[in-house]
């Protein structure tokens, strides 16, 4: 019986695509209106670079995710682009996305900061979860 397995190179991609994909996304597509709906400037910024504490959470909020997608997609068979895009959109808007908005409503922060911050995790968590569906490992179980 063929069973999936979490495919660790995968995962690893799908990893370094979020890190490239928040560089680009906070760096160059959304970095003034981020900036000015969080209360940065771009001279703060400079100013106050961030720290390895910082890195280190982001790597690690980066690889706790996707090792648990990657694991529940291999509890559930997701074994397609399809499947995968799907289920990553969907685990997103329902578990990120909407309290990120009822968050950021009740902080009253601005409306569209959570389309750049959800956004940037919709688009993420769909492309990772279109990669590990596409990119299957099984294993191969004798019963």
């Amino acid at each position: 019986m063929r069973t999936l397995k979490i495919n660790h190179a995968a995962v690893w991609v799908c990893i370094i695509l979020l890190h490239g994909l928040g560089f680009a996304w906070y760096g160059f597509l959304f970095v003034e209106p981020w900036m000015e709906m969080v209360g940065l400037d771009m001279a703060t910024a400079e100013a106050n670079p961030p720290g390895i504490g910082i890195w280190a959470t982001n790597t690690i909020a980066t690889i706790v995710p996707i090792y648990v997608l990657a694991w529940l997609f291999s509890k559930l068979n997701v074994d397609t682009v399809v499947k995968g895009a799907g289920l990553g959109l969907l685990l997103t808007f329902s578990f990120e996305f909407l309290s990120t908005m009822a968050g950021n409503m009740f902080a009253a922060q601005p409306y569209a900061l959570v389309w750049i911050t959800g956004g940037f995790n919709l688009v993420g968590i769909g492309l990772s979860g279109a990669i590990l569906g596409g990119w299957k490992k099984y294993s191969e179980l004798d019963k």
